[in-house]
């Protein structure tokens, strides 16, 4: 029986590794995953997803107007597919969080997404508040703060490293914009 995976972590904790490790562990016993990711981070190129540590493969992209139930449902009638595995799942909206649970329950089909859970506010993201809610299975991955503490928060720094309070919630960047921390450490510079 198929299930919804949501794989949640702060960032730098290998979400990205984890999915591509993944779709190579399907690859490698003949299976067929698809891989989809979020249209708006391109920081690594244009469709595809890759690690810190330089993994890499395609994937197919997503943006908040996409159907995601009628979309996979299109492509599994094109070719099987064993398994969905989802990258920046916390830019999914609402509604297609709802169209990947019957991605699941009706096409038989795990859908596994990996994304964080907050952003640089300690806000949920709308993608991550609907996985938290309505995925069968949480799995949380672990990052470490500066102090050794486990990360679960995560703070925005502009280009001098002061931390951002305030702003947009999305804006695409890696280590240079974001450091994960520890919620003491988190509140220490947020609160």
């Amino acid at each position: 029986m198929a299930q919804l995976y949501f794989h949640y972590s702060s960032m730098n904790a290998g979400k990205s590794t984890a999915l591509l490790q993944s779709a190579y562990n399907y690859q490698e016993r003949g299976m067929h995953p698809f891989i989809l990711s979020a249209a708006l981070d391109d920081r690594y190129g244009v469709g595809k997803v890759t690690s810190r540590i330089g993994l890499a493969a395609k994937a197919q992209l997503f943006t908040h107007q996409d159907d995601l139930f009628e979309v996979l449902k299109k492509e599994h009638q094109n070719q099987h597919i064993d398994c969905i595995l989802i990258d920046e799942s916390q830019f999914l909206s609402r509604e297609q969080v709802k169209q990947l649970t019957q991605v699941v329950d009706q096409l038989n089909v795990p859908v596994l997404c990996y994304g964080i859970r907050t952003d640089f506010r300690g806000e949920l993201f709308p993608g991550s508040q609907y996985l938290l809610a309505w995925a069968d299975k949480l799995v949380e991955l672990k990052t470490v703060c500066h102090c050794g503490r486990k990360a679960t928060m995560v703070v925005r720094t502009d280009e001098h490293g002061k931390v951002i309070k305030d702003g947009e919630q999305v804006v695409i960047g890696g280590n240079s914009q974001y450091q994960s921390l520890c919620r003491r450490h988190f509140s220490e510079q947020m609160w």
